[in-house]
């Protein structure tokens, strides 16, 4: 497994991968990596001759500098679980490769980067939008995997490709758990042992709400969940809602044939949590 650092060489490599006729996958990471991410990897692996992770904690995306400062960093054990995964190549810019100038661009995605963690994290996707716009110019794959954990990023990279002409196909992969329901998050390490036991409350509330919507409107659920939510000590709700998976519109009822997702977002301390079901 090889590990580059600067854009020249890992454009390098990937060309000349792709000259030699081989399908190229790639799966950016910040790093500290889970089975979640493992997940990816494997199935590129599976799809794609080559397979190429890059890790890279990107600043732009964090509004909170106390977060980014406290956000793991773990590369020595992150190369190791990828070699072991199959990974053909990690590139590992510093902060200098990837922005020897700030970034200026300004995205707009017809409000998708504005509700839900937009409202709560102004900046992010704008953020987001310019490194993984970076990475792709880095990385030039044929496919990329996306976690749905963070369904709204991946809502807003599809909109990020289609905007700037990106020929690469954007994968969906699920959301992988503990097996206590616990969604696989890189912030989870930092969780203290009594709020990871009680972070659990988050997927059962999640599987509530999959319940309740077989006979309950969207309204009426909110406010029991959230309710459900208050009741919980050592978890701070930031947001609850219920949206459609293509626009991220909220909705005060459910329409036939179209799929809704639930999404939260939770303090759990100074950690903040965030996951999401589908509503069939």
């Amino acid at each position: 497994m090889e590990i580059l650092k600067t854009i020249n060489d890992a454009q390098e490599y990937v060309l000349n991968q792709r000259r030699n006729g081989l399908k190229i996958g790639f799966v950016p990471t910040m790093g500290a990596l889970h089975q979640g991410h493992i997940s990816l990897v494997e199935k590129s692996t599976t799809q794609n001759d080559i397979t190429i992770v890059s890790i890279f904690v990107n600043p732009t995306q964090f509004n909170n500098a106390a977060d980014l400062e406290k956000y793991p960093r773990t590369i020595d054990a992150d190369c190791k679980m990828l070699e072991a995964a199959g990974c053909n190549m990690v590139f590992t810019p510093d902060e200098k490769e990837m922005y020897p100038q700030k970034d200026e661009r300004v995205f707009s995605f017809n409000g998708l980067e504005s509700c839900l963690e937009g409202e709560f994290r102004p900046g992010h996707f704008n953020g987001v939008a310019q490194i993984v716009s970076k990475l792709f110019f880095a990385i030039p794959a044929h496919n990329a995997y996306f976690g749905q954990k963070d369904f709204q990023q991946l809502a807003v990279i599809k909109q990020l490709v289609l905007q700037l002409d990106i020929p690469v196909n954007i994968i969906p992969c699920p959301t992988i758990r503990e097996s206590d329901g616990l969604a696989m998050s890189s912030r989870n390490l930092r969780l203290t042992p009594e709020h990871r036991s009680n972070s659990t409350f988050i997927y059962k509330m999640l599987q509530k709400t999959v319940e309740l919507a077989k006979a309950n409107n969207p309204t009426l659920i909110k406010e029991i969940i959230i309710s459900e939510f208050n009741k919980n000590k050592l978890l701070k709700l930031e947001y609850f809602d219920i949206v459609d998976n293509t626009y991220l519109q909220q909705t005060d009822f459910f329409q036939k044939d179209t799929i809704y997702i639930a999404c939260v977002a939770v303090w759990a301390g100074d950690v903040r949590l965030i996951d999401n079901i589908q509503i069939n």
